[in-house]
């Protein structure tokens, strides 16, 4: 018998360890268990694990992230569950803890995360590993800062259509675009609100940043954000880099490098 505290403060205590029967409910803490080495121990992922797209073939899915089927739960008999703060519902999340241990982590910047890969890596007895992962991510993202000022960007970066949702303060995307060289026009809002076109308009963004994820924008809606701001640049980024934050943060930095290249902007 071990016990871990989470990201919440919660204490979790596990009856063997290292588990040996792990679900993943966070698509981008799945990735990181499958780059832990965990194969074995992963008996259970929600239907929005894409990555590794083998796991995503072939593990067991017990829903998604925000609708967990306690019954495939249970029948996959797991000792450890490993969720996250924002990406699932309380009330499941309380309903599975009653029976379950449940480690949460709680992730809003790249510290959070490196502390949540390291803190993963004790919890299901590979700390070696990630403690080199979080390494990594660190070094990589040092690299984005430059020895002296460089151009930045206002953007407002959206998520969904219909309504209009961006990223403000308080996420983790937020995080990520201050790292990527951009000041959000919508910083001093908090969380994920829904904009109208004058507000967009009035905040004068340089640059509209349309995620693949979770709405998939497309070209075909530009429509209205050229209409809105007509002098903005609007591009498709990829929500992965911005929004994943296990082992994927390794590949961000150079992703945030190709974008600013592509908006002709001087490198870090």
């Amino acid at each position: 018998m071990k016990s871990f505290t989470d990201q919440m403060g919660r204490s979790v205590t596990l009856s063997a360890w290292p588990p040996r029967r792990v679900i993943s409910l966070v698509p981008s803490q799945t990735e990181l268990l499958a780059d832990l080495g965990l194969e074995q121990e992963v008996v259970g992922i929600t239907k929005f694990c894409v990555h590794p797209p083998e796991w995503f073939q072939e593990k067991n899915r017990i829903g998604g992230t925000k609708t967990v089927s306690l019954e495939k739960v249970a029948a996959l008999a797991p000792d450890l569950i490993i969720g996250n703060k924002e990406e699932n519902e309380q009330a499941q999340i309380e309903a599975l803890a009653a029976q379950y241990p449940v480690w949460m982590s709680d992730v809003y910047n790249l510290n959070d995360a490196c502390d949540m890969i390291r803190r993963v890596g004790e919890l299901t007895g590979k700390p070696d590993s990630a403690g080199t992962l979080a390494q990594k991510i660190e070094q990589e993202f040092s690299g984005l800062q430059s020895p002296g000022p460089f151009p930045r960007l206002k953007a407002a970066y959206f998520i969904w259509r219909k309504p209009y949702l961006v990223a403000a303060g308080n996420t983790f995307i937020d995080a990520m675009l201050r790292a990527a060289g951009f000041d959000n026009v919508f910083g001093h809002l908090d969380r994920y609100p829904e904009i109208t076109w004058e507000a967009l308009a009035a905040g004068q963004p340089d640059v509209l940043l349309l995620s693949s994820e979770p709405f998939p924008f497309a070209e075909k809606h530009f429509g209205p954000f050229r209409e809105a701001c007509p002098h903005a640049r609007i591009v498709i980024v990829d929500g992965e880099m911005f929004s994943w934050y296990g082992s994927r943060l390794q590949y961000a930095p150079a992703s945030f490098r190709r974008l600013r290249e592509s908006l002709g902007l001087a490198d870090f």
